[in-house]
């Protein structure tokens, strides 16, 4: 049984793009999405390369499934606290574009759900996203715990897991803002199967 309701609506409490080499990008109010990603943003492009645990050989270059990354609000909150973190995560230190508030089991939502906004804009649900050792270990570095010590290199991958957020791509182009109320469709396997099976 799905965990999620076919359609339901969720605020995009927050909107970031950047260029820079680390994990951050900067809080803008309003960005454009093309067919090729987030305008200014260093994802953005038809084509990447392969990140580790990928099962290609070393410098493949594959359709560009990660055009933007996203979280949410409820799951920050859960890693924070399962790291007891004196100061919370947000979707600028994770690198991601955007966050979400009021949908649970975000990260879960299944490969083939549409987020709708308000301009049009439409971005599809690829993957999961994964935490990875290099944030695991920069969030090490860069935060403390309750306790006043520094979280352990891999507690980030520990916690993170199922809870990291999702990256896709770009269905329709158009605007997207701060403060947006998000119509998520989400994909029914179920109903496709039947479908096929007519």
């Amino acid at each position: 049984m799905s965990k999620h309701p076919k359609d339901s609506t969720a605020v995009l409490s927050s909107v970031h793009v950047g260029k820079t080499l680390d994990f951050t990008k900067n809080s803008v109010e309003t960005a454009q999405v093309e067919f090729d990603g987030f305008v200014g943003d260093k994802h953005r492009g038809y084509m990447r390369g392969i990140y580790e645990g990928e099962s290609y050989p070393a410098g493949t270059i594959k359709r560009n499934d990660r055009q933007w990354s996203a979280v949410s609000i409820e799951e920050l909150t859960m890693m924070t606290k399962g790291m007891r973190l004196q100061e919370s995560l947000t979707a600028e230190t994770l690198g991601a574009n955007l966050c979400f508030e009021g949908i649970q089991n975000f990260s879960q939502l299944p490969k083939g759900t549409k987020l709708l906004f308000p301009s049009g804009a439409a971005l599809i649900v690829e993957d999961y996203n994964p935490p990875c050792h290099e944030m695991s270990e920069e969030i090490a570095k860069t935060h403390m715990t309750l306790s006043g010590d520094s979280p352990g290199k891999l507690d980030f991958l520990k916690v993170a897991k199922k809870l990291r957020g999702l990256v896709g791509v770009i269905d329709v182009a158009g605007e997207i803002n701060q403060g947006d109320e998000v119509h998520i469709k989400v994909f029914d396997a179920e109903r496709m199967k039947n479908f096929l099976a007519e």
